[in-house]
């Protein structure tokens, strides 16, 4: 494939994505800013570099006046490295999210998982626990959602078998969405 037909099939894989699906993760955003709820992300590989990029532009990228307090509260668990190395070599990898929520979350918070697969058990549990303790779960996936897409109050899916492309398109949504936070914020 060359470049051109890589543009050709990025663009239909976006044109895939349910615009609805986008416009509801804004939403609940935007909702967890004006409740000032916690917003955690999370992923593994890419999309653990994907989760640490959209929290650090949930809290400031969004944030019109650096003086104000008014600002998303979010936090990548990704990027705790002596606590993730701490809870996989004690615990087992599975742990490394579930046990950080155990830690921080609260009734109320919101948490975004993104997987690929939709299958990665640290990411399942942790969404079982947030489930059960009163955080809204959404789910961004590529290929055929996995569980999480089916056990997430919301999702994002971008229906893709293609890893890489599937988090560059994660990557591109979650930059549409900082946008039209920041638009929002604004108004406010």
């Amino acid at each position: 494939m060359n470049f051109s037909e890589y543009l050709t099939y990025t663009q239909n894989a976006l044109e895939s994505v349910d615009q609805t699906q986008v416009s509801q993760l804004v939403d609940s955003l935007f909702d967890a800013f004006q409740r000032r709820a916690t917003v955690f992300v999370i992923g593994n590989g890419g999309s653990a570099a994907n989760a640490s990029h959209f929290a650090q532009d949930l809290a400031k990228g969004t944030c019109p006046d650096l003086s104000s307090d008014r600002r998303i509260r979010a936090m990548s668990l990704t990027d705790n490295v002596a606590f993730i190395s701490a809870l996989g070599n004690d615990e087992g990898y599975e742990q490394i999210f579930v046990q950080q929520l155990r830690t921080f979350c609260q009734p109320g918070d919101l948490l975004v998982a993104i997987s690929g697969s939709g299958n990665s058990p640290n990411i399942l549990r942790a969404i079982e626990y947030a489930n059960q303790n009163g955080v809204k779960t959404i789910g961004v996936t590529g290929f055929g959602g996995g569980k999480l897409m089916e056990i997430v109050h919301e999702r994002v899916h971008v229906p893709l078998n293609d890893m890489c492309t599937a988090e560059s398109i994660h990557s591109v949504i979650f930059h549409y969405v900082i946008l039209q936070l920041q638009k929002l914020m604004q108004s406010k």
